[in-house]
């Protein structure tokens, strides 16, 4: 192929289209666990974090719920992939063999979400959320009826791959993914760039802002426990009796149990299987959704 200006807007082009239907085609799943948020600055306060608002009778004056402040921040990151294609590829016609290595970027970026927001699951044992407790933790500071600070556990130790009941019916979800450029394919590829100029070679990347973070630990119970009938049930019995400050019940429902690939099999003999081993009816069988996440391998 001619190497001029005409030709390489076509061939990007070209690329532009293999990227986007890649990317349209991929099928991320963080969704299922992280609210996104667009964030319009280098990092984003959450200072709503720790409630969870209910409706009440409206008797006389309204009650405004003054939103407790926490100094939570996510901060945005710098994300990037570049591959080169060196000139004689594109005057010798073999840029089809790159389209791949496109397309595989294109599916890189709608995925790396994914690679945000699972892995914080695993890291909610060590890595502390808005109330300055570990997101998983047995001392979460809620205050009782009469006003006195008590500690609230959201986890079950253990020395066992961990798995994770969540709820994810509400608006706001137990992570935060958030959004400050959105990823973009873009080249250097005129004659006059650096890249081009010295090395003979057309560069091609895809980049991004983004990061994820913790969300609200009420909506989250992670365990390192075996993943069996008992402790699924402790599992569910301390989410659905959380209650917020003063005594108020949230209404939590749990509705999707995740874990990694070695959990799997425990995962479907937990809520999956209509029957025990035994023959017996599995009560727990449709109380939760299944979702097996290889990032949490």
């Amino acid at each position: 192929m001619e190497v001029n200006a005409a030709n390489l807007r076509s061939l990007f082009t070209g690329f532009r289209t293999v990227f986007n239907q890649a990317f349209d085609g991929a099928t991320p799943t963080w969704d299922q666990v992280a609210m996104l948020t667009q964030s319009t600055t280098s990092e984003e306060q959450y200072p709503w974090l720790g409630e969870l608002p209910g409706i009440k009778e409206w008797v006389g004056d309204r009650v405004i719920e003054n939103l407790t402040t926490h100094d939570f921040t996510i901060k945005n990151k710098e994300f990037e992939l570049t591959v080169g294609i060196k000139r004689p590829r594109i005057e010798d016609d073999r840029y089809g063999v790159y389209k791949p290595v496109v397309a595989e970027m294109g599916r890189a970026a709608r995925m790396h979400p994914d690679q945000l927001v699972w892995p914080l699951l695993n890291g909610g044992f060590a890595t502390k959320c808005y109330d300055n407790q570990f997101f998983f933790d047995t001392d979460h500071p809620v205050l009782d009826e009469a006003g006195a600070e008590t500690s609230v556990s959201n986890m079950q130790a253990g020395a066992n791959p961990a798995w994770f009941l969540l709820d994810t019916t509400r608006m706001i979800k137990p992570l935060i993914y958030q959004e400050r450029k959105p990823y973009k394919f873009v080249p250097l590829q005129d004659e006059t760039d650096a890249n081009v100029f010295m090395r003979n070679e057309y560069v091609y990347g895809v980049d991004g802002r983004s990061n994820a973070g913790y969300g609200l630990w009420q909506l989250a119970f992670g365990s390192k426990g075996t993943l069996d009938d008992a402790n699924y049930e402790a599992a569910r019995a301390a989410m659905t009796g959380l209650k917020g400050d003063y005594g108020r019940p949230l209404g939590i429902t749990p509705n999707l149990l995740v874990v990694g690939p070695t959990n799997e099999g425990a995962g479907r003999r937990a809520v999956v299987n209509t029957k025990k081993a035994g023959g017996s009816d599995n009560e727990w069988a449709g109380t939760a959704k299944l979702m097996v996440v290889p990032w949490l391998a």
